[in-house]
């Protein structure tokens, strides 16, 4: 591992999206934009009590502006906090962190299944994926909520030419019903040619999501979402048991496993 840095970072944006999701924009940050899918970045708030620093899952870059991006969601003080910042306010970076998703190969067809703040990796992914030069209607992008507010930036999504398949818990955008749901429904009724997954979202979802690739026998990636304290391995708090035995540390042996790898 590289020598790991805090940098002070400002606020170039903050965006609210719908209920309590938010998109930021950060820069100048030249490490952001050599960022891969699936890398977070801790997040620090220096003018707060609050010590510990939050794992944030990156969106986006774009490295003709020197930006990185990010879509959270409020669900603590330390995240609400964050919401509330104002252009020009600087944010503790530490990062990037984490390994990366695996690059599909050429003849693979790509289910991106994704819930809640599980979306922007997978967004990124399929940005990166697309960038390098891979047909958009190749990757099949599910996207779960429990309502059509938590499918947010419905927009830039459609913009990259992907087959865009929200679901919705109460049917009010989409589907209805579990994306797992819709996932296996497409794969009894359309079988791709030979699929590849990658998922990200709540533990309940990456579970049925795990379940379903190994009874289908799918390859494929789960990013997993856990408490960071220390976002490099030290403190422990994030550790989870490997189904082969032992364990492993979500923040530095992942938070992308391959499937049927963690005990979910």
């Amino acid at each position: 591992m590289s020598k790991l840095k805090i940098e002070r970072v400002a606020v170039r944006n903050l965006r609210h999206l719908s209920r309590d999701y938010y998109s930021m924009c950060l820069g100048p940050w030249p490490k952001g934009c050599r960022s891969k899918p699936g890398q977070f970045v801790h997040v620090g708030l220096p003018e707060s009590d609050i010590f510990f620093r939050r794992a944030l899952s990156i969106a986006w870059v774009d490295p003709d502006r020197d930006e990185s991006h990010f879509i959270f969601k409020v669900f603590g003080r330390g995240i609400r906090l964050l919401s509330r910042c104002n252009k020009g306010d600087e944010v503790e970076l530490l990062g990037p962190l984490g390994v990366p998703f695996k690059m599909p190969k050429k003849n693979e067809t790509c289910l991106l299944i994704g819930g809640g703040v599980g979306f922007p990796p997978l967004y990124f992914l399929a940005y990166r994926m697309i960038e390098k030069g891979r047909d958009p209607r190749t990757i099949e992008f599910f996207y779960g909520g429990r309502t059509s507010e938590e499918i947010v930036e419905r927009t830039r999504l459609r913009k990259l030419g992907v087959k865009f398949r929200p679901v919705t818990d109460d049917g009010s955008f989409g589907e209805q019903g579990l994306v797992t749901e819709a996932v296996t429904r497409y794969l009894d009724s359309t079988p791709p040619r030979n699929p590849r997954i990658y998922s990200c979202g709540p533990a309940p979802m990456l579970r049925a999501t795990d379940e379903l690739a190994r009874r289908y026998d799918i390859p494929g990636q789960v990013s997993l979402e856990a408490p960071m304290p220390c976002g490099f391995g030290v403190c422990l708090g994030c550790v989870v048991p490997l189904r082969a035995g032992g364990n492993a540390r979500v923040c530095t042996e992942g938070p992308v496993f391959e499937i049927g790898e963690v005990l979910l």
